[in-house]
């Protein structure tokens, strides 16, 4: 279960540790919540020691990859570990495992896409903005606001074949820059002006052979081939190049050979297949809608489990490029929504603290499209949760099915903020039912999830959880009676606490001296970081050899004792630092020791570090401020000298 973590680049460490070391990965690219890991061989159980890291939501193995599931902050991750390895140096220079063709499809649909994904989705919700605005303000259609945030809106569609060059030039290993001049150079518009001449009847021949009129603004395949085959003619032409000729004739060459072979042979066959397997599906939504929408509606996030998910990218973009629209994302949208209902039935439902916020917040990732966080945090970890979802998602895309509703732009991650997608003046309908099939599929879910409900699991309470709680709860009666006995005392001196961290009785501490009070009255503090700081102003009366230990007086007179840990003078000094010596004056705040807190438990003591007023018997009672957690310097204990002896103390 991913837990808060900001130390990414530590979390990459450790993920590079588990899994091996650098010698172990090939290749390491990230999507949008995934970090993508090949490795030559996966350790023995390098997926549950990943999985447990804290950060970590899950691990997949799929696609011939180790998916590290993190979430919003994968970027981070990524670029951490990049930063403390050679990886995107020396991958070039090693042999990727065998992989099954299936596989490697994967893996490069995955890399070429999720690093501009949210390029596109940005695009996206600026399409269905503006579909918005048209539908409230009919005057703004064709303005020149609107022709301007529309330019800038198919801006990535329209030379996606650049942003694929540079993603593919990255994972075939090219160069990036000749893979762009290739890749602009069949989007030129000379290029784009003789395919319309070509389709207007005149031949134009290359080499003596007829091109076709294929063009390849926001195409998919034809540049990921262009850019897959001139890895090859990279590398060959590396064998013999070197030097000048090389950073010269590689360009060169590369532009020469590719791009009329993409013209004539590449680009034809590519842009024929990718909208073959479209007109594929479309032919399915036509003849049987329901059936289509149902699978796609319910075995979406099937998809998105393993990783396979990014395949589909090309079949919808020809969609786009062949007719302006898409059923496929109206139908994904219903399997997104179902998730993001089925998370918010947990949260509702679920008695488990830990599981309610992590419910709750993964939900509000889903509302933006992202459904990995809700899958492996909360519907697939419950099980019944994910196939209700599952079943509702079918539900909703056949509803919408129904309505003939189609996405008419593009959405990088469908889900709530895209149903707005679907609105057409040529298809009334179409907003309608993708909102009606995406509110069966959102409460349907929720209903499902809450009624039929799912094996809620038993939160465990750990025993200083649960005296924070009884402390809780006490509260206000113990700062009542706290505040009873400082407004009856004849004098107070008040002490600061000498370290950050849980605040714990004495009686608790594992120790029958300390706990039994023979050595005073005071309190204990689980340190949760290892200094130790002056509590008042006076003199330093003791330090010990050992230096786990510091004596303290006040000018009032009282005789304080810091003790770091429990039996901690067995280390004879290791792990420990001291600022001061003794008949040292020092204020309130000064740094007296410093100690190493995950050293000393790795050696096997305890830190939890006793506060005594050694003198205590000279004072009516010595109080402890009623809190759970304390930082250093806020009040922590209080000696207090009753006007009246008779008058009752309260109990420590």
């Amino acid at each position: 279960m991913a837990e808060p973590v900001r130390n990414y680049p530590k979390l990459a460490l450790q993920i590079l540790d588990e899994v091996g070391g650098e010698s172990n990965i090939v290749n390491a690219t990230r999507c949008a919540t995934r970090l993508r890991l090949v490795l030559r061989q996966t350790p023995p159980d390098a997926k549950q020691k990943v999985a447990a890291l804290p950060g970590v939501i899950t691990v997949v193995e799929s696609g011939g990859q180790f998916q590290v599931v993190i979430g919003a902050h994968v970027g981070e991750v990524h670029e951490a570990l990049m930063a403390k390895t050679n990886l995107s140096d020396d991958a070039g220079n090693v042999e990727a495992p065998k992989q099954s063709v299936a596989n490697r499809l994967i893996a490069t649909m995955s890399a070429v896409f999720a690093p501009f994904v949210y390029i596109l989705a940005a695009a996206g919700l600026i399409q269905g903005l503006l579909i918005v605005i048209r539908m409230l303000w009919p005057a703004f259609t064709d303005s020149g606001t609107d022709q301007v945030f529309s330019f800038i809106s198919w801006t990535p569609f329209t030379f996606l074949p650049v942003f694929i060059a540079i993603t593919a030039a990255k994972h075939f290993k090219v160069n990036a820059y000749v893979a762009v001049f290739c890749a602009a150079a069949i989007m030129n518009p000379t290029w784009n002006s003789m395919a319309a001449q070509i389709t207007e009847g005149e031949t134009i021949r290359l080499f003596g052979i007829s091109l076709s009129p294929t063009t390849y603004t926001s195409t998919v395949i034809p540049p990921l081939l262009l850019v897959w085959l001139l890895s090859y003619l990279e590398r060959f032409l590396k064998k013999f190049l070197k030097g000048s000729a090389e950073n010269l004739l590689v360009p060169l060459i590369s532009a020469v050979v590719m791009v009329p072979l993409t013209l004539l042979i590449v680009g034809p066959l590519s842009a024929a297949g990718a909208n073959g397997i479209a007109n594929g599906y479309n032919w399915l939504v036509e003849v049987a809608p329901a059936v289509a929408a149902a699978i796609i509606g319910g075995f979406w996030q099937v998809a998105v489990i393993f990783g396979v998910h990014w395949g589909i990218t090309p079949v919808v973009l020809a969609n786009f490029d062949q007719y302006g629209y898409d059923s496929f994302q109206a139908f994904q949208t219903a399997a997104v929504i179902a998730q993001v209902g089925a998370a918010f039935g947990v949260f509702l439902k679920t008695k488990n603290k830990q599981l309610r916020g992590v419910s709750g917040s993964a939900a509000v990732t889903g509302i933006f499209g992202i459904t990995e966080p809700i899958i492996y945090g909360v519907t697939l970890r419950l099980k019944r949760p994910f196939i209700l979802a599952c079943i509702s998602g079918a539900v909703g895309a056949v509803v919408i099915s129904f309505f003939g509703s189609r996405y008419y732009a593009f959405a990088g991650l469908p889900g709530m903020l895209t149903i707005v997608n679907a609105q057409s003046p040529d298809n009334p309908s179409s907003l309608l039912g993708q909102a009606i099939g995406s509110a069966v599929a959102f409460f349907g879910a929720l209903a499902l999830v809450y009624f039929i409900g799912f094996n809620d699991p038993v939160e465990e309470v750990s025993e200083e959880e649960r005296q924070a709680e009884i402390v809780e709860e006490l509260s206000e009666s113990a700062v009542a009676a706290y505040d009873a006995v400082i407004d009856a005392a004849e004098s107070a001196t008040m002490m600061s606490s000498p370290l950050s961290g849980r605040v714990i009785p004495l009686t608790s501490v594992d120790d029958p001296v300390f706990a039994s009070g023979a050595m005073g009255s005071g309190v204990a503090v689980d340190p949760s970081v290892g200094k130790v700081y002056a509590p008042f102003d006076g003199t330093v009366a003791t330090v010990l050899p050992s230096k786990h230990a510091v004596g303290l007086i006040s000018k009032d007179g009282v005789e304080l004792l810091i003790h770091v840990g429990i039996d901690t003078v067995q280390l004879k000094g290791a792990h420990f630092s001291c600022h001061v010596d003794a008949k040292q004056q020092v204020s309130k705040g000064d740094l007296l020791l410093e100690f190493d807190i995950n050293a000393i438990k790795k050696a096997g003591y305890s830190v939890v570090t006793p506060v005594i007023v050694t003198n205590s018997k000279k004072f009516s009672d010595v109080l402890t401020v009623p809190r759970t957690e304390v930082k250093h310097g806020e009040d922590l204990l209080t000696a207090v000298t009753l006007a009246s002896a008779g008058h009752e103390t309260a109990s420590n």
